[in-house]
C-alpha cells in the first residue's frame, strides 16, 4: 500500500500548479508537518502557504520525481525542482522523507537539499561569498 500511496503523492507533486494546490488535502493530513531549508510549518493551510509563496517568488516551477523508495512507514522521494528567478533557470536536486498516517496521507514531509550550494552560491550578490566560504572549508 505505501508504494501505491507514494506513487500517488509523487504524481500530485509532479502535476502541482496554482490550480491544483487547493487539492493538497487529497495527499496530506490536516496536521501535516512540513520542513525544508527555509520553512518548518504544521498544518495543511501552512503548507499551502509555503507553496503559494513558491509560486509568487519563482517562475515556471516544476517538480520531477526521479526515484522512490517505500517502506512500512512511508518512503523517500528523490526529486529535481526546476524554476526561474528573474528569467534565470535554476535547478535543485533533493530528497523528501515522507511519513504516512493510517489513512495513507502525508503526516510529515521533510525536505533535504543543499541550499548553500544549489541556490545561494548561484545568486549574484551572495554567490561569491558562498563560493569563497565553500572553498575555505573544503578538504583538499
Amino acid at each position: 500500500m505505501n508504494a501505491d500511496a507514494l506513487s500517488r503523492i509523487a504524481a500530485f507533486y509532479e502535476a502541482l500548479s496554482p490550480e491544483t494546490l487547493p487539492n493538497l488535502g487529497e495527499i496530506v493530513a490536516e496536521d501535516v508537518h512540513f520542513v525544508d531549508p527555509f520553512n518548518d510549518v504544521t498544518g495543511k493551510a501552512a503548507m499551502i502557504h509555503v507553496f503559494e509563496h513558491m509560486y509568487q517568488t519563482t517562475q515556471d516551477p516544476r517538480f520531477v520525481v526521479n526515484r522512490m523508495a517505500a517502506d512500512e512507514r512511508g518512503g523517500v522521494l528523490e526529486w529535481t525542482f526546476s524554476f526561474k528567478v528573474r528569467g534565470r533557470p535554476l535547478e535543485i536536486v533533493g530528497t523528501s522523507v515522507v511519513t504516512l498516517n493510517e489513512a495513507g496521507k502525508v503526516a510529515s514531509h521533510i525536505d533535504h537539499w543543499d541550499a548553500a550550494g544549489q541556490l545561494f552560491a548561484k545568486l549574484p550578490v551572495i554567490g561569491p561569498i558562498i563560493r569563497w566560504l565553500t572553498r575555505k572549508f573544503e578538504a583538499r
